[in-house]
């Protein structure tokens, strides 16, 4: 059973977002129905872009939270229906044991995420990551591993 996962920026554009979605079900587009599992820290941007997919492609969705605060405080009330929409479609959600939603538990949540998935979609512009625990650092740890890692960065995507 594939268990794929996603890391990738989460102040993708409007226009970027239908980009990126295309581009991650051409990824995902062998991996159809019941037997895709997709596994998601449920930012907003790409992890969203990705769960939407997933679920649109039959799939099941897994939510590894950071930490106990992420609802609480670092959802925005502009993107709190849409989160709040996928985590209740979710299959399962982990809540890592850390209090607060700082780089530790961001990256800790993607470690978790490498540790249970067989592959890894990066909605990746190819730059350095802006702090610990970025997209960068989660596609370097994943490579690390020897997972397989690809990159979705469509032609005219773009960050916010």
């Amino acid at each position: 059973m594939p268990r794929i996962g996603i890391s990738g920026h989460s102040n993708l554009t409007t226009d970027t977002v239908s980009l990126v979605a295309e581009g991650i079900r051409g990824v995902l587009a062998e991996h159809t129905g019941a037997s895709l599992v997709g596994v998601t820290c449920l930012a907003r941007g790409a992890d969203q872009v990705f769960a939407r997919v997933v679920l649109e492609l039959g799939g099941a969705i897994e939510v590894v939270l950071p930490a106990t605060d992420y609802r609480e405080h670092k959802v925005k009330p502009d993107n709190a229906a849409d989160f709040d929409a996928l985590i209740s479609q979710a299959h399962t959600v982990h809540t890592l044991p850390f209090a607060e939603s700082n780089r530790e538990a961001y990256m800790a949540a993607s470690e978790y995420l490498l540790d249970h998935i067989t592959a890894l979609v990066a909605v990746w512009d190819g730059g350095p990551s802006g702090g610990h625990g970025g997209t960068a650092d989660v596609v370097d740890a994943a490579r690390e591993r020897g997972l397989p890692v690809t990159v979705v960065w469509p032609t005219g995507a773009r960050r916010g």
